[in-house]
């Protein structure tokens, strides 16, 4: 009976060190921001939303999407060295005119300098008093779906342009990510004073410190005409009071 009881108070022993472990753990995820509790999971429990916009979605009727709740939008501006999106100045426009507080993007490109793509960024965005910082959109397409560009050569584009967009605008930049180009490139690497907008459609981020959550890719909503009918939903990670404060220079 005494061996019984001595084994038993060795089981209970190493359950209650593993259980302590499992709380030290979650309490270092959620220090991290990798853990989020079961309102902040919830998309609907935020209280500022979004949505991302390019020529995919056509004319944009800006008051009937804020009348919807939009209260910020990311806006395609350009791409690579030359490319720009047509529809920019006009989603710019009307964003600021119906309140609906803009941010205007870049999708990197691996196959040019960074120096030239942040010119044709800012040959192209205007400096605007209260917009959202200005965006680098870090993903894969072509044949980097497949066979992603190496770590150093992704940092000797993206580190000019950030420092370029930086100087001009006055602000950091955002970088937008999915898991998997966050933990490939800017993981340890240096860049965790700028503000991570997560690509990570319905699961919370696994990234830490993210600030904006991009958690769908297929919303309908009222309000353009585009080829693409789904429009790309958006939350800030804080309070309406700390939106109206982020990114100000």
């Amino acid at each position: 009976m005494r061996q019984v009881i001595r084994v038993a108070g060795r089981l209970l022993l190493v359950c209650l060190i593993l259980a302590a472990a499992a709380l030290a753990a979650l309490a270092v995820l959620r220090w991290r921001g990798l853990l989020l509790l079961s309102h902040e999971s919830n998309p609907e429990q935020w209280e500022v939303f979004g949505v991302d916009v390019s020529s995919y979605q056509g004319a944009v009727d800006w008051p009937v999407l804020a009348d919807q709740g939009v209260d910020f939008a990311f806006i395609k501006a350009t791409e690579g060295s030359t490319l720009r999106d047509g529809r920019f100045a006009d989603n710019w426009a009307g964003a600021q005119a119906a309140g609906v507080r803009a941010g205007a993007y870049h999708f990197l490109s691996y196959d040019t300098p960074g120096e030239t793509q942040a010119d044709n960024f800012i040959d192209l965005v205007p400096v605007t008093e209260g917009a959202l910082p200005p965006v680098v959109d870090i993903e894969f397409y072509g044949d980097y779906l497949e066979n992603p560009p190496e770590k150093e050569h992704v940092r000797s584009i993206l580190d000019p342009l950030l420092e370029r967009l930086e100087a001009h605008y006055g602000v950091k930049p955002i970088l937008y990510v999915t898991y998997r180009s966050y933990y490939l490139y800017l993981a340890g690497g240096g860049y965790g004073e700028y503000p991570i907008w997560c690509s990570s459609p319905t699961v919370f981020p696994l990234v830490p410190g993210w600030d904006f959550w991009q958690y769908s890719h297929t919303a309908r909503l009222e309000g353009y005409d585009g080829s693409q009918d789904r429009i790309d939903l958006n939350i800030f990670r804080g309070s309406r009071e700390q939106f109206q404060r982020f990114g100000l220079a």
